[in-house]
């Protein structure tokens, strides 16, 4: 993990295309910008790791006659 520090108004940029700048730290909070193209989804991480929970159980059957259900002619 590379960890740097940065104040307000000072950016990181990844690749060519994204830019993560700093707007501004209050109260223990930090408030950050990003700057990517539209092709990118960004998530915060607990909203990401409920999309993947939400995938995995919509791709397993809920029992055995749901499974059945998908094989008859």
């Amino acid at each position: 993990m590379l960890v740097l520090t940065r104040k307000t108004d000072e950016s990181i940029v990844l690749g060519k295309d994204i830019e993560i700048k700093i707007l501004g730290i209050e109260e223990g909070k930090v408030k950050v910008g990003i700057s990517a193209p539209k092709n990118i989804e960004i998530y915060r991480k607990e909203v990401y790791l409920t999309i993947e929970e939400e995938n995995k159980a919509a791709s397993k059957p809920q029992n055995l006659d749901q499974l059945k259900g998908l094989f008859k002619k």
